[in-house]
């Protein structure tokens, strides 16, 4: 069965679908030893290269993994930084095949859960709007807030690209005759720095934010800024059912992985965290 040359790729985890598509038509990607088109469909034997390095066989099944970052403030969600800053890329695993790919994306000072997958069609599947993945944010706001505002952003706000709307609202207890004010938020999309921008339009300022939630996927407690963990087969096939895609039928965590994290798990990764903060700084 012959496969769109696009989505070979991006589940490769060279990259989003979109990307491959844009590569094609830089003429990076070459099939048999001519440069490939956009639409082009490829069978299981044919040699593809990219930026004329060979693509390993189609046949030969990439195992599907996610992992979860908690992402501290002040890094960026690129793999370089032209001016040296600390991406979201700098500490993950190496990884055979492929390399990860960032679910979405999370502005410089915004922190918390960042999912990351080799899997090409589903990072693109949880990210398509149509797929209406819910996130879940806490953020702290500076400012008046009465139910008036609470209820024009339940209804939907106008933005520069188009309403936006939180789905839910939560106010934490409190803060009540405070002027900073916790609620937790939900959304069903991922424009840049949207949470931001709703509050915004109603002349309040986000001090904040941080994603505690992708989907069924909640940011672990205890995991350390800077940390990252592997996500188990069935949390796996949970983002995948969300994005419309067949489950997974391997993984690569053993039999005796822990599903949460101990003592001395979060004392390594802190330790490990806090020596790759010296090394930057250096």
């Amino acid at each position: 069965m012959s496969d769109k040359l696009q989505k070979v790729l991006a589940n490769a985890g060279i990259g989003s679908r979109r990307e491959m598509e844009k590569w094609i038509s830089d003429g990076r990607i070459s099939v048999n030893g001519k440069v490939a088109g956009l639409g082009l469909r490829v069978e299981p034997e044919d040699k593809i290269r990219v930026d004329g390095n060979p693509l390993g066989p189609q046949n030969q099944k990439t195992v599907c993994r996610v992992l979860m970052y908690n992402k501290p403030e002040g890094e960026l969600c690129s793999r370089k930084d032209p001016e040296g800053r600390a991406t979201v890329f700098d500490r993950l695993p190496r990884i055979k095949n492929g390399r990860w790919i960032a679910v979405g994306r999370l502005d410089i000072n915004t922190s918390g859960l960042l999912l990351f997958t080799n899997d090409g069609e589903l990072a693109n599947g949880l990210m398509h709007p149509s797929k209406e993945v819910e996130r879940e944010y806490a953020v702290r706001v500076y400012g008046k807030v009465d139910d008036a505002m609470l209820k024009r952003l339940k209804a939907g706000v106008k933005l520069e690209d188009g309403e936006a709307k939180f789905t839910s609202i939560r106010r934490h207890p409190g803060d009540e005759e405070s002027m900073n004010h916790w609620f937790n938020v939900t959304l069903s999309e991922g424009r840049n720095r949207e949470v931001r921008r709703m509050w915004e339009s109603q002349e309040v300022t986000v001090s904040r934010l941080i994603r505690v939630r992708y989907g069924d996927v909640e940011l672990q407690k205890r995991l350390p800024q800077g940390g990252w963990v592997e996500l188990e087969l069935k949390v796996v096939n949970g983002l995948r059912k969300l994005a419309h895609l067949a489950p997974e039928t391997e993984t690569l965590l053993k039999v005796d992985d822990k599903k949460q994290l101990d003592h001395v798990q979060i004392s390594r990764m802190r330790r490990a965290v806090r020596k790759h903060q010296i090394k930057n700084k250096q």
